[in-house]
């Protein structure tokens, strides 16, 4: 018995010893260890990139009159059972709804402590950021094709064989082949998965440079934030402007930003965290919608170009590569995009539950804030029903 004892003490020795090294090796896994699955506030741990706002703020119309018959609307959630969207709101632990048609703000709904003006991570909705900085980018000639390799942009890549074939479309359509493991499968792998890797690491360029290529380019679509990630180096170093400056020059100081809005960095002055950690206020991220839903111009500015939006939010003939949920939404350059039934409409998506959704067939915006979401799909019931356009859910649901 003392001989097991001791055994195990041994053992348990071992473990810590090779724990301890692990963390040395791996400093960022300290903050995977304190953290664990990032929140609304997680941010805050990192430097930001701040984002000033515009110089003349745009309004949108508040009604006079909230459409608070939206709380007795009966949606689907991600059990598939029909509630209210009262119940909705409270099960999916909402922080903030809002819903803009025709430039008036119909309802809105917030938790205690929240409001439109609460800066908000909205986790991977990042991603749909910089692809719109990629076609300004474009436009601008920074970049001059989507089949440049990203070894043209970022030569330091070259001395990583993984990247010889890469080219900026395949990193817009998530088709890089690069290797990527995911937080699904339990705690352990959650730890060590590249998910929280990327998040949470200290020096993101450094992991890139060591990552392998397991697919050929172009050919299999896996979701993942190392493609964002390196879309944004690519901005970086094309336009010899931050993605923080850039975003703030293109797009936020043009649409009327009530507010700033923040970009997380991995350290000082380091790379900016595209896939995962952008900050933003309600109102504001409605006008990136809005902005989109009118095909890239404000107010009669073509801030984006149209081909650009169409080509971002349309896939056309195109077999979609992803199909999630009833609504069969299709992921394609960093917007998801449903394909099922009276279409159309396209959103940016975060993890928890964060939403930025745009039905130009109703000319409504909806954003989502939450702590975790009630799941499914009810944005497109929600902005037919405020329009009095008939929906039902697909009878196979």
């Amino acid at each position: 018995m003392k001989a097991f004892k001791k055994t195990l003490g041994y053992l348990f020795l071992l473990i810590v010893v090779g724990f301890a090294g692990l963390l040395v090796w791996h400093p960022y896994l300290l903050r995977v260890l304190q953290y664990r699955t990032p929140n609304a506030e997680t941010y805050k741990i990192f430097p930001q990139g701040i984002v000033h706002k515009s110089d003349s703020a745009f309004h949108f119309y508040r009604a006079s009159k909230m459409r608070n018959d939206l709380d007795s609307l009966k949606v689907l959630d991600g059990n598939n059972q029909s509630i209210t969207f009262a119940d909705y709101f409270k099960n999916g632990k909402l922080y903030a709804f809002l819903v803009i048609r025709n430039d008036s703000i119909l309802y809105e709904k917030y938790s205690k402590g929240y409001s439109d003006s609460t800066l908000t991570t909205i986790f991977s909705g990042a991603k749909s950021m910089i692809s719109v900085m990629i076609g300004q980018a474009l436009a601008e000639g920074k970049i001059r094709s989507l089949n440049d390799k990203v070894t043209q942009y970022i030569p330091e890549l070259k001395t990583n064989s993984a990247f010889d074939h890469i080219t900026l479309k395949n990193l817009l359509e998530m088709k890089s082949g690069l290797e990527f493991q995911d937080a699904l499968g339990g705690i352990v792998k959650a730890f060590l998965s590249d998910e929280a890797k990327y998040y949470y690491t200290y020096d993101m360029k450094a992991e890139l440079m060591k990552v392998k290529l397991v697919n050929k380019p172009g050919t299999v679509w896996v979701y993942k934030s190392i493609d964002p990630i390196l879309l944004g180096w690519v901005l970086e170093k094309a336009t010899g402007k931050s993605v923080t400056k850039f975003f703030e020059d293109n797009v936020w100081r043009k649409i009327g930003t009530e507010y700033a809005a923040s970009w997380g960095l991995d350290h000082k002055n380091g790379l900016t965290n595209t896939a995962s950690r952008f900050q933003v206020t309600a109102i504001d991220f409605a006008k990136i919608g809005r902005l989109y839903l009118n095909k890239g111009n404000f107010n009669g500015k073509q801030i984006v170009p149209k081909n650009w939006v169409s080509q971002s939010v349309n896939i056309g003939g195109e077999k979609p590569a992803s199909a999630k949920g009833w609504q069969k939404s299709a992921h394609h350059y960093l917007w998801w995009i449903p394909q099922e039934g009276d279409n159309g409409d396209f959103a940016a998506e975060g993890m928890l539950g964060q939403r930025l959704y745009v039905d130009p067939k109703t000319n409504t915006i909806i954003v989502q804030f939450a702590e975790h979401g009630a799941g499914n799909y009810p944005y497109r019931k929600i902005s037919r029903y405020l329009a009095r356009i008939p929906f039902s859910y697909p009878t196979n649901k």
